[in-house]
């Protein structure tokens, strides 16, 4: 832990999820000299300053673009961003998208409390159709962004989501996205206590989270509830529906998908991405996994092929090189 005082609202779900970071940590076997922490503007960029690592506290939306330049610069160190609805998908929407196409080897963490919280209550994002608040006193008229449609979008190998109270979850999903080779996107659904507290209360609340949440397992039936309440999601020329499902029954025989996260083709994943209370389950889990070139990677064999055809290079001449002037 860094010697930084903890400073968010009592009861915030970044408190949840900075535990469980810092509890993740040292089980990934790298040093913490080598890992680096980048965040934006928000209340989740605070986050460097509580880890006892590298980080950089940067400018609004655009903790994307310092995490590649690290990256790149530096491939061995292990890169993290911490970003918010409103850091990561306004302002830096465009710095997000072309990390993510690009497919660099960081873990993205997107705090997802569909408010912004630190500029006191204005509705970002991913707010629903019609919250009021200061900004929007008669409600909001902006259609939400969904961050995991958003980021299988932008071709994202690596898309999961989980819960910021859910510590076994929340843990097994970063050593998931850890573990990845690509850029991995992780939404962390957090709730904020004095903006917008309740909002994902059905999932987190673990009474109701068996109903309300579709719990993710590669290889496994997609199904939800409890015994004798139990449903699975089929797929209809491409629609979800949920099916009702007997104790008894083999869900898999009554057209209950068995979840692939492998799946090359986006469709799939993006099918489970419309799945959205009260109609159907929130999926939380890895919803997407596959393989594709790394960006540091690509850019390391171009510059070894470029030194090995014109030689190391040198800047002196580099910069004296082509067509030059004098101003005087």
């Amino acid at each position: 832990m860094a010697d930084q005082d903890v400073r968010w609202c009592p009861g915030c779900g970044d408190y949840s999820i900075l535990a469980n970071v810092q509890r993740v940590m040292p089980d990934l076997g790298v040093r913490r000299e080598n890992i680096v922490f980048v965040s934006g503007i928000g209340c989740s960029s605070r986050f460097p300053y509580y880890m006892n690592t590298y980080g950089f506290h940067t400018i609004h939306g655009r903790a994307p673009a310092f995490a590649t330049g690290a990256k790149a610069a530096n491939p061995d160190l292990s890169v993290w961003v911490v970003t918010g609805d409103g850091d990561g998908l306004s302002i830096g929407g465009n710095h997000l998208l072309h990390a993510i196409r690009r497919n660099l080897d960081v873990q993205i963490l997107l705090f997802n409390n569909r408010v912004y919280g630190l500029t006191k209550g204005q509705y970002s994002p991913t707010s629903e159709l019609g919250m009021q608040t200061k900004s929007s006193p008669n409600g909001s008229i902006d259609h939400p962004i969904d961050p995991i449609s958003f980021a299988l979008g932008c071709g994202a190998t690596f898309v999961a989501r989980t819960i910021d109270v859910d510590a076994p979850h929340l843990q097994h999903i970063l050593r998931r996205a850890h573990q990845h080779k690509g850029t991995a996107f992780v939404e962390i659904l957090q709730n904020c206590p004095v903006f917008n507290d309740g909002i994902f209360s059905e999932v987190e609340d673990r009474k109701t989270r068996s109903e309300s949440a579709l719990v993710l397992e590669h290889g496994k039936p997609l199904t939800f509830g409890s015994a004798g309440k139990l449903k699975g999601i089929s797929l209809d020329n491409g629609v979800p529906k949920v099916v009702d499902l007997r104790d008894e029954d083999d869900p898999v025989e009554r057209g209950v998908v068995v979840h692939d996260e492998s799946h090359e083709m986006r469709s799939y994943a993006s099918a489970l991405a419309t799945l959205k209370r009260p109609d159907f389950p929130v999926p939380v889990g890895v919803i997407r996994e596959v393989e594709k070139a790394c960006y540091e990677d690509l850019l390391q064999d171009q510059v070894t092929k470029a030194i090995e055809q014109n030689g190391p290079g040198d800047l002196k001449t580099l910069l004296h090189s082509g067509d030059t002037w004098e101003v005087s």
